[in-house]
């Protein structure tokens, strides 16, 4: 069975963590550390990058893996009789929304982030094509021309011309954390589809970035609160509020994860 890399700090309730991109957490330490006085801050690693893992071969990410692998560490971690929080964001956002379907009976409440759950819009197919105009990209001109294409498709522009770069080696393709999403989690994770059903009844939350308005991933969040009848709710900064506000952030977490401050 495939070792779980996690950290475990503060004391309280536990709040699992999922962090999005490839799972690599770093910088979120600025966000979960005043959390420290509140929960057990539990922060999973999924493919274990910040854990020795990267550079190392990777294979093609499933959310099933993710999600599945986040319920072993809460086996691992929750005491018994006890039920926990879960914060994802971006992939690891689609990764707690699978968590919650599967295995709601020891989740207290879940706050998913900008998920890219694409496929709860009525234009999906054309966000599967942007994403995988994105990964096209990559595979063609590299890591700058592969960011500049997404950050139009997310902000629901037309693509402005073609950066210029070279196709990345399989070396580069697992050299950083980055490079790891783009090639082995964005295309396969914002194609999953969400048990809309199962996520109907359960306790969650969908958040997005208040700079997000009128963009993709606002969209997705909303979207999915509509469909579930789920709270949502705004938090600073943009899809990567947590690195921009990370104090505004955590306390907007914190309100979200109680149920109060809903939109």
């Amino acid at each position: 069975m495939t070792h779980l890399h996690y950290d475990v700090r503060g004391d309280g309730p536990v709040l699992l963590v999922l962090p999005g991109g490839a799972g690599h957490p770093g910088g979120l330490d600025a966000m979960t550390d005043p959390l420290t006085t509140h929960f057990t801050v539990v922060t999973y690693d999924p493919l274990g990058l910040a854990h020795g893992r990267l550079g190392l071969p990777v294979e093609e990410q499933r959310v099933e893996m993710w999600s599945e692998g986040a319920w072993r560490v809460l086996q691992e971690v929750l005491p018994d009789g006890e039920s926990a929080y879960v914060f994802g964001a971006s992939s690891g956002g689609i990764a707690a929304l699978d968590l919650l379907a599967r295995h709601p009976e020891r989740l207290r409440h879940v706050v998913a982030h900008e998920p890219p759950v694409v496929e709860v819009l009525p234009d999906a197919a054309r966000q599967h094509a942007m994403f995988a105009d994105v990964c096209d990209t990559y595979r063609r001109a590299g890591l700058q021309a592969a960011g500049a294409r997404m950050a139009a498709g997310l902000e629901e522009k037309e693509p402005s011309a073609p950066v210029e770069g070279q196709p990345p080696s399989e070396q580069e393709e697992l050299a950083t954390p980055m490079a790891v999403f783009l090639s082995r989690v964005l295309r396969p994770f914002s194609s999953h589809k969400p048990d809309l059903s199962a996520l109907k009844a359960a306790p969650l939350t969908l958040a997005a970035g208040v700079d997000s308005r009128g963009g993709l991933l606002h969209r997705t969040a909303s979207v999915t609160a509509e469909l579930t009848g789920s709270r949502f709710t705004e938090f600073p900064g943009g899809h990567v509020g947590a690195l921009e506000y990370p104090r505004e952030f955590g306390v907007r977490l914190m309100e979200a994860l109680r149920g109060r401050g809903d939109r």
